[in-house]
């Protein structure tokens, strides 16, 4: 296994980072679980790394009523309960006096002028600069009309000496035409530059190495083309099922809810050009041309290159589990997919006729998201009067979660007289190299919202793309109603037509055991 080997350090280390401005963040729907699970436990980390401003403060605002000591025992009782290692006490004694409260009815227009007195108060308790950043963990009907309130009371006016930001959680609109709506409607009332579209896999420190990884690395750019790299193949397997969400899940499904946001973003990540520099629109800008490269999908391409399926019964870490159907607030007859497949290719000079293959679904065989880069297979020539009868294609795959790390497939000889090839793995592992550090995937994204940093956040045309790549396949899907639900068992790699769908190719999915 390799080793990570360190440089002399002939000056002083660099930061490891820039502080926080100082600001206010508003949440709106504080009093969900994406508050307690995500949000706070990402901004006390920020605060145990010294990368928090200590002019910092949080206005949690949601229709319960709750005092300021109610809503900070709240969330330090929900803290404890999902992530009982979370917190350090010394860190939080200080931290939590940050917090701050207000009820009130979203759709109320009366609700803001009041936010904006409260604002102003706890600006001149904290010395925050005027500073506020607003995170709408609020259902997606919410996002365009609060944007508006907010901007109607002067909450979105920004100047030299302060700044007002948005970020704007998934799913942004539910087809094409809803998300140019939604995005029409927040750039009436706000500059693209105030706003931050969140999509929180871009926190995790693998999707961000995949530039690293890329441009800082002299032996992997050179092959990552069309001339050396047979197929690309992204996979976002989960072991369990709709957990509680039949309600959301039964209308949006595993196309609209992985496949325009997380699986774009981590294809343009994977096969954009070298940006010109780590400027947010520079990288965003060749992210968005690979998203405009993807070949459209005609009406027949869709029952060629597209594959849905729905599970029932079957087994899960050796319990036996129940079909789809039978979920809590979903329709005992339901059309809608829990797993995706589909081959798309881009158009352009470097990875044209390489097809990425991408599969999505819930109550699979493991938990696991990836991107597994195949090179093409060298040359059998040199093997054929050997007992090598074939010769196995080398395999990069980014591993994102749960471990996170990078490995690397390769061939190499079997000690012995006889010529015979084995297959070694080459692992890194992030855990291993660097030390585990606590972190819930949102760190990243609130201190980029806080610093001005939009590299990790979607741009208005990249959002429009995703969903434009996605949209012939929900019309089709629509006109055609599934026959065969449910058609893989839970506990599986999915439905045998997404199997098929590589091996029409002459090629097959990188499946593993947990």
């Amino acid at each position: 296994m390799a080793h990570a080997v360190e440089q002399p350090a002939a000056t002083p280390p660099p930061r490891v980072g820039k502080q926080s401005d100082p600001c206010i963040m508003t949440i709106f729907g504080a009093a969900g679980d994406l508050t307690a699970r995500m949000l706070i436990p990402a901004l006390h980390n920020l605060a145990r790394a010294d990368l928090l401003s200590k002019e910092f403060a949080v206005l949690g605002v949601a229709r319960s009523q709750m005092t300021d000591e109610a809503f900070r025992k709240r969330i330090y009782d929900d803290v404890k309960q999902y992530c009982s290692d979370c917190i350090d006490p010394a860190t939080w004694d200080t931290f939590s006096k940050r917090f701050y409260y207000f009820a009130g009815d979203f759709s109320d227009e009366k609700l803001y002028p009041q936010i904006k007195d409260r604002l102003t108060q706890i600006d001149r308790e904290h010395s925050t600069h005027q500073n506020v950043f607003y995170y709408l963990a609020t259902a997606p009907s919410f996002f365009g009309p609060i944007v508006a309130k907010l901007a109607a009371t002067g909450l979105m006016e920004q100047s030299n000496d302060h700044w007002r930001r948005v970020i704007i959680e998934k799913p942004f609109g539910h087809d094409l035409e809803s998300a140019k709506t939604l995005n029409q409607q927040l750039l009436k009332v706000a500059d693209e530059k105030q706003i931050y579209r969140i999509d929180h896999y871009l926190g995790k420190e693998t999707v961000q190495n995949i530039m690293a990884f890329r441009f800082a690395n002299g032996i992997f750019e050179p092959v990552w083309n069309r001339r050396y790299i047979d197929h690309v193949q992204i996979s976002v397997s989960e072991t369990v099922g709709v957990e509680g969400r039949g309600s959301y899940f039964d209308t949006a499904g595993s196309l609209r809810d992985m496949v325009p946001n997380h699986i774009m973003q981590l294809i343009s990540l994977t096969a954009m050009e070298p940006p010109i520099s780590f400027d947010a629109n520079a990288v965003r800008d060749e992210q968005a041309k690979i998203l405009h490269a993807i070949q459209p999908i005609s009406d027949e391409d869709v029952l060629s290159r597209s594959v849905r399926g729905q599970y029932g019964d079957g087994t899960e870490s050796g319990a036996r589990v129940t079909a789809y159907r039978t979920e809590p607030d979903v329709a005992p007859d339901s059309r809608t997919e829990t797993f995706v497949a589909m081959k798309l290719l881009i158009d352009n000079w470097r990875w044209a006729d390489v097809p990425f293959y991408l599969r999505t679904g819930k109550r699979m065989t493991a938990r696991s998201t990836q991107i597994m880069i195949q090179f093409r297979r060298a040359p059998f020539v040199l093997f054929r009067d050997t007992p090598v009868d074939h010769l196995m294609p080398n395999q990069l795959v980014l591993h994102i979660q749960p471990e996170e790390g990078i490995s690397l497939q390769f061939a190499a000889k079997v000690p012995g007289p006889v010529m015979r090839l084995g297959t070694v793995d080459m692992n890194f592992e992030y855990q291993e190299y660097f030390g585990k550090q606590p972190s819930t995937g949102y760190e990243r994204l609130l201190h980029d919202c806080m610093i001005g940093d939009q590299t990790l956040f979607q741009r208005a045309d990249m959002v429009e793309a995703g969903w434009s790549i996605v949209n012939p396949v929900l019309d089709i899907w629509k006109a055609l109603p599934p026959r065969n639900f449910p058609n893989y068992a839970s506990g599986t790699w999915g439905p045998k037509d997404a199997d098929e769908l590589l091996e029409r190719d002459g090629r097959r999915w990188r499946n593993f055991e947990k």
